[in-house]
């Protein structure tokens, strides 16, 4: 029987998702993939794999899982609810799962997607090149009670109980964007008063995009709605017809005829993924070559991120074989150290 993870229960924004499929753009496919990528990069360094590898990506909630044979999983992204056989999980770390054990993942504690990685990947089929469903278009679904989702083979199959402390981007805060060719189409006093606006992530918002509410009036361009609908992409910041920017997302449409007033840096976009409904986030314009240090100290955190793993301290109440563990002789041997 080949690995996999059952599905006994999901949360309704479930689904399949790696780093996305890139080159499609003039086929009016966008690149869909993870919303946070970073999350997916942290998972691969707990569990020493690539990270071009398929997690599962969770919305809200979890749900009810077991593997087939003994797993290595990893848990990142917005931290979630998780217990093992009803033993609590730390999250931002990696634990092993036996075959049978019962993985519940409950509801978000802050920010908006979790990740469940698992040793070798999930293992589903390519669709164009990847793995991730990219429910706008189609291209696979979300993950509901009674799938069965294969496991891909896991070379590492002995190293668990680490952990990584993560780059907090949970809670809103400020997120750097730079100017674009349509920056121009709004009076300079606009674009300084959007810098100085304190906004509000709407409840409207998904993997195509996020909806941002100003704390005072909407913004408008000089040109008003007459721009020609044009190329868009992930990070894009549209101003809709009311005034109200939307922050385009990983499985945002591919054209669009809304003025674009700036463009998040990639490598902030996961922060605006992580916010919540109710989240207050600040849009601040830095120079392009600012821009690109930025996107390059990112490349590099992620190329590191093994260098800053660490042991997990296990709480002894969450281990179910402690008996078997030699504390006493353990004991004596470090005194007889010293």
């Amino acid at each position: 029987m080949s690995r996999a993870l059952i599905v006994h229960q999901a949360g309704p924004g479930v689904s399949v998702q790696d780093l996305g499929r890139p080159g499609y753009l003039a086929f009016g496919l966008s690149r869909s993939g993870a919303s946070d990528r970073l999350a997916l990069h942290e998972g691969a360094a707990l569990l020493g794999q690539a990270p071009a590898l398929a997690a599962l990506e969770m919305a809200g909630t979890g749900g009810t899982f077991e593997t087939t044979e003994t797993t290595r999983i990893a848990l990142t992204g917005a931290p979630m609810r998780a217990q093992l056989d009803g033993a609590t999980l730390a999250w931002n770390a990696s634990h092993l799962v036996p075959a049978g054990a019962k993985l519940v993942i409950g509801p978000t504690l802050a920010g908006v997607y979790g990740y469940l990685h698992l040793g070798g990947g999930i293992a589903t089929p390519e669709r164009l090149g990847a793995r991730s469903a990219h429910l706008a278009a189609g291209l696979g679904e979300v993950v509901t009670a009674g799938a069965r989702l294969p496991v891909g083979a896991d070379r590492r199959a002995a190293e668990t109980g680490l952990k990584l402390d993560p780059e907090e981007r949970f809670t809103g805060g400020t997120v750097r964007i730079v100017v674009g060719y349509q920056t121009g189409l709004f009076a300079p006093a606009e674009v300084a008063r959007f810098e100085e606006t304190v906004f509000t992530r709407d409840a409207r918002g998904n993997r195509m995009g996020v909806r941002l509410i100003p704390d005072g009036e909407g913004f408008a361009s000089k040109d008003g709605l007459s721009v020609l609908s044009e190329a868009i992409v992930p990070g894009d910041i549209q101003i809709t017809g009311d005034g109200t920017p939307f922050v385009l997302m990983a499985e945002s449409q591919t054209t669009g005829g809304y003025p674009r007033i700036g463009a998040v840096l990639p490598c902030d976009l996961a922060r605006v993924a992580q916010a919540a409904p109710g989240t207050k986030l600040r849009l601040r314009f830095v120079p392009l070559d600012e821009g690109l240090a930025a996107e390059r100290r990112a490349a590099e955190a992620c190329a590191t991120l093994r260098r800053r793993l660490s042991r997990l301290v296990r709480d002894p109440h969450d281990i179910r074989d402690l008996l078997s563990y030699q504390l006493i002789s353990g004991a004596i041997a470090g005194n007889e150290e010293e």
